[in-house]
């Protein structure tokens, strides 16, 4: 009988058993889940650099770090995960375009609702009186960029020149995004180092990086907002020239006060060339002219008295008696 009731403890202890062994497991998974750190907080040896009273500005690096590392491991765009999905394509595109128009006015305003029926805005603009040139900035959703440039293409006038650029930022919005990622976990885990901080000079040199950290943020935030603006805007300078008119270019050409100088420049250079002929001839010829003139007097004299001394030859008498 003793030996039939021992089999029959065994199999009654099993249950026991099985369920001492199922909680021992429970308690070893609880205990490592309980020593990972989570992904938005500090590792517990960082946590102990604090409260011990050791570096915070090692204790702040490696925070830095970790941050680094759990944005990585998050699938971030420094990860290189084989399965992440590509990013947008982002392109800034800008442009310059002139238009000879017949009325300046009329197209101006034609340009200004075309910027609104495509979804923008007049960005800035610069119009004089009249039938002056007029220069207008458009921001136009960069979808829509193609469309508007086809649009003043269309436009009663001539197209006298036109650029078009594109940037592709996609890789600088990428790395803006990360750069944002990683720093605002930093940031978390300096917050949770200040929480943990006892000593006032660990307060001061983790806030000192909490400022760094925040600043760094906002610039990088200002950066990918400017960025971003320009890929979803593009920008496109229209500029509008009056188209000139015969008879106005020619009555624009001619103007009477400007004729009226020139004669009177002209008669002034004539007189005044008179006025050198004038004075070269005192200054240097009437000299010139009477010292010739002196000389052939004296050659004269000369010649009178030389002739007047030689005897004139009676002439001879021809019956030669």
């Amino acid at each position: 009988m003793r030996q039939n009731d021992t089999p029959r403890r065994s199999f009654r202890a099993l249950p026991q058993l099985l369920a001492l062994i199922a909680v021992v497991a429970i308690l070893a998974a609880c205990g490592q889940a309980s020593t990972g750190a989570a992904p938005g907080d500090v590792d517990s040896d960082l946590g102990r650099t604090v409260v011990d009273g050791e570096a915070p500005d090692e204790a702040a690096e490696a925070g830095e770090d970790a941050a680094a590392d759990r944005g990585r491991d998050a699938g971030g765009p420094e990860a290189g995960v084989p399965n992440a999905l590509p990013a947008e394509q982002r392109i800034i595109k800008t442009g310059e375009i002139a238009i000879e128009v017949e009325r300046v006015a009329i197209a101006l305003a034609r340009v200004r609702a075309l910027a609104v029926e495509l979804g923008g805005y007049v960005g800035d603009s610069q119009a004089g009186t009249l039938d002056q040139s007029a220069t207008l900035t458009l921001r136009i959703p960069a979808s829509r960029f193609g469309d508007a440039l086809i649009a003043l293409r269309e436009l009663d006038g001539e197209v006298m020149s036109e650029a078009t650029r594109e940037q592709d930022v996609t890789m600088q919005i990428v790395d803006l995004e990360a750069r944002i990622a990683n720093l605002e976990a930093s940031e978390a885990s300096y917050r949770i180092l200040l929480e943990r901080a006892e000593r006032i000079d660990d307060v001061l040199a983790v806030q000192s990086r909490l400022d760094e950290v925040r600043g760094q943020i906002e610039q990088h935030k200002a950066q990918l907002e400017n960025v971003t603006g320009q890929a979803d805007l593009s920008t496109l300078t229209v500029t509008l020239i009056p188209r000139p008119q015969p008879i106005e270019t020619q009555s624009q050409t001619w103007d009477p006060g400007a004729e009226l100088d020139r004669a009177i420049a002209s008669l002034v250079a004539m007189g005044q060339g008179l006025a050198s002929g004038l004075i070269w001839f005192v200054i240097v010829w009437v000299p010139i002219l009477l010292i010739l003139a002196v000389l052939a007097l004296v050659a004269l004299r000369g010649v009178l008295e030389l002739r007047r001394r030689v005897p004139v030859a009676a002439p001879r008498d021809g019956s030669g008696s």
